[in-house]
């Protein structure tokens, strides 16, 4: 028992290793407490999270201002009219149901808290619409708290590249980059990794040669070799 567990404990340790170096490197970077969307309450915070589905941060925040002005309280969204709703979140994309999940969402609120944003990860899962995703950053981000990481699409495809998972489920992932940080970075490396997918390591043409952590990345040499490949 021992002897596997020491082994298990040698595989372990220069991962974290090499994960503890990268956040130091992310850490001098970017701003570790600072996330895309732009929100001024817990309420507003879970709305926006909602909207940014399979849609960029900048899209968000180019439609909220208007929406926060329409609807203030959780009342307001829960009676709000799915047309009208609709049509302000339009070009967030999937409008049709991220207005039933705003809606539904707030109705939540008002009939389980009393109209205000819970602030535990149990408590804001059983709101529909809000995922780990969602009340993982509220949580971080409204109330200061940590319970998880958020695993969006940066995070998760940073995640492969790093060799940090070898997951694709977001909450496979999210409980191995768990393993490899301690609690008080969870927030920070999340939005680290969300800030490098924007910035430089982005889906299509990662930018490996201006990256601080390509030595450290175990796919940045296959991305370099396949940009200096002479074109066919």
């Amino acid at each position: 028992m021992s002897v596997r567990s020491g082994k298990s404990q040698k595989r372990i340790a220069p991962a974290v290793s090499k994960a503890s170096a990268i956040l130091k490197q992310f850490k001098r970077d970017y701003d570790v407490s600072k996330i895309g969307l732009e929100a001024s309450s817990p309420l507003e915070l879970v709305v926006a999270t909602i909207l940014s589905a399979q849609c960029t941060d900048v899209r968000v925040n180019m439609v909220t201002p208007t929406l926060f002005k329409r609807y203030r309280s959780a009342s307001d969204y829960a009676n709000a009219k799915p047309k009208e709703l609709e049509g302000i979140i339009r070009s967030t994309g999937f409008y049709h149901a991220k207005a039933k999940s705003i809606i539904g969402m707030a109705k939540g609120l008002i009939e389980r808290f009393g109209g205000v944003v819970p602030d535990t990860l149990d408590q804001l899962t059983t709101l529909p619409g809000v995922g780990r995703k969602t009340a993982n950053v509220v949580l971080g981000k409204a109330f200061g708290k940590t319970e998880g990481i958020v695993v969006d699409t940066h995070v998760k495809r940073l995640s492969f590249r790093l060799e940090f998972t070898k997951h694709t489920d977001p909450e496979k992932i999210e409980q191995d980059l768990m393993k490899l940080f301690p609690k008080k970075d969870w927030i920070g490396i999340s939005n680290c990794l969300i800030w490098h997918g924007r910035m430089v390591c982005n889906a299509r043409a990662p930018k490996c040669d201006e990256c601080h952590v390509s030595s450290l990345c175990p796919s940045a040499h296959l991305f370099m070799e396949k940009n200096s490949s002479p074109a066919k």
